[in-house]
């Protein structure tokens, strides 16, 4: 009798694993354990059922180191990969070249001191805001630059990773400025504009750009699939919150006084969504984590080369990343970025802050201007590198159109920037409620309802235009116009007055009596 133990090839495990108990039991017939009977149909015995369980035991040992010789055969190609062992080095002579000869946009790093003179100086506001709003753009292309690099050095699914959390590091770094200053409502705005201008104003320029001259560009299946339900998710968390507040809220009336209004809006309330925010927001972080690691698990494994539904254009774009060298030194990379970054976060904080929290104070200004501020413009501001390289970009590419032989059309569709507000919804603003929750700052899952419903809007209209991993430009155009609209409806809206006063920094009843008498806390007052 021959029995047959077959292991299904898993991620790990490149070749079948077959092993006959007939061989396990041929090799034990020197040891005096054969047949007596041998044409006869025994009954299994104790001894034949511990044979199989002791080879049952030995396929699992194998199949278990077989498992982990593949992870620690994946980190060592990773650290080779890392370290470009076998493939020369780059000196930091060339890099510090490569560096400064990057792009014309380094001419504007001449800003990054005269925006600091400006400031300690205490020159005109207006002129600060300008040089810092200038230093900032250099610093942000810088940091895009490098994350390309060290794609070299990583990969593109762990690069990718990389440049994805490169490009929100303005975005996050303004946002946690926000916070220190107490800025939430403003803050909420924020995140919710940041998040539907890469989900529609951004990809939707770019299917526009990129489908003019091509039928339809093709998306990463793959990434596409896992991103509606991230997408998802992400939104839905938003309106859990909502909907537990709306249906306590129903009685609120925001010009009575704050005794008529405590037993809905009160410090009780806030402290039920502040626990309720804090636990959604280690879900959302795990979340986040899980489907990091099932793309890019293991480190610097080239999985792209192992699906067939994958585009050819990725392909391509990962054996380049394989065949050509690097700019500039891994290591001169990183410590790069840790500078810039740096430059960068100090330089945010006089820039469009000033702008926000002075210029267009609550106190001063209404509140749809402020609405406004939040959802469309800061979020425009700090997008304002990528802004200026992708015009520019435009304007190179039509006059080489026009005056020279065109180059062909991209068959990838440019669509980096729905993964910018994926991370956004479910890494930092889980990371912005755990930070205020740390530094004592009332920052709830809690937000305006007319932001819930737009960011709805924005994610049923994605992973429908997504839905066959396919764009166009009409495509593209639908998203920039209900982009438009948004920012049209957000110039008019008041805000949600319950929100407003959970978000302040003072008790609620101090909230709800200053929106008695008409106007909100200001940072400036509370501090």
């Amino acid at each position: 009798m021959s029995s047959h133990v077959h292991i299904q090839e898993g991620p790990f495990v490149k070749e079948p694993l077959s092993i006959h108990v007939e061989d396990a039991e041929a090799g034990n017939e020197h040891s005096g354990l054969q047949d007596p009977h041998p044409n006869a149909q025994a009954p299994p015995s104790a001894t034949s059922e511990r044979r199989r369980n002791t080879l049952m035991r030995r396929v699992s040992r194998m199949s278990h180191n077989n498992l982990y010789l593949e992870a620690e055969d994946s980190v060592i190609r990773f650290w080779d990969r890392f370290t470009r062992k076998g493939k020369k080095n780059i000196g930091v002579w060339a890099s510090l070249k490569a560096i400064v000869l990057s792009s014309w946009l380094n001419l504007f790093l001449v800003f990054v001191p005269i925006a600091w003179a400006s400031h300690f100086r205490h020159w005109p506001q207006r002129l600060t805001f300008t040089f810092a709003f200038l230093a900032i753009i250099p610093l942000e292309w810088l940091v895009e630059w490098c994350g390309e690099e060290m794609a070299h050095y990583l990969g593109k699914d762990f690069g990718d990773l990389l440049i994805v959390t490169l490009h929100n590091s303005v975005e996050a770094t303004l946002a946690i400025i926000l916070l220190r200053h107490c800025e939430i409502s403003l803050l909420k705005s924020t995140i919710i504009g940041v998040v539907i201008l890469h989900l529609l104003l951004v990809p939707g320029t770019a299917f526009v750009a990129g489908g003019a001259r091509i039928l339809q560009q093709d998306l990463h299946p793959h990434l596409t699939e896992l991103n509606h339900s991230l997408l998802t998710l992400g939104v839905l968390s938003l309106t859990l919150p909502a909907a537990f507040f709306a249906s306590l809220s129903s009685n609120f009336n925001p010009v009575g006084t704050a005794e008529s209004n405590s037993v809905i809006v009160n410090d009780a309330l806030r402290g039920n969504l502040l626990k309720m925010s804090h636990g959604m927001a280690f879900c959302l972080l795990f979340i986040y984590i899980c489907s990091r690691v099932y793309l890019h698990n293991p480190p610097g494994d080239e999985t792209t080369n192992l699906r067939p539904e994958v585009p050819a254009a990725l392909k391509e774009e990962e054996h380049h990343l394989q065949t050509n060298d690097p700019h500039i030194n891994q290591y001169i990379c990183i410590a790069l970025l840790a500078v810039t970054i740096g430059l960068m976060a100090a330089t945010a904080e006089w820039s469009p802050i000033l702008l926000g929290s002075s210029l267009l104070s609550p106190s001063n200004e209404p509140t749809a201007t402020i609405r406004w501020f939040g959802l469309i413009l800061l979020p425009l501001v700090s997008y304002a590198a990528d802004g200026t390289v992708a015009i520019v970009y435009f304007v190179r590419h039509t006059l080489r159109h026009i005056f020279r032989e065109p180059a062909p059309p991209e068959l990838l569709a440019r669509g980096r920037a729905i993964d910018l507000s994926i991370q956004f919804l479910l890494f930092w603003m889980p990371f912005f409620v755990l930070l205020g929750w740390w530094t004592n700052k009332p920052m709830t899952l809690l937000f305006d309802f007319f932001e819930v419903a737009i960011l709805v809007g924005a994610c049923f209209i994605v992973n429908y235009v997504t839905a066959d991993s396919k764009t166009n430009w009409a495509e593209g155009a639908t998203m920039v116009s209900f982009y438009v609209m948004i920012a049209t409806c957000a110039w008019f809206y008041p805000g949600q007055p319950e929100a407003l006063a959970l978000s302040e920094c003072t008790s609620v009843a101090e909230a709800l009596e200053a929106l008695a008498s008409g106007h909100s806390l200001s940072a400036a007052e509370i501090h």
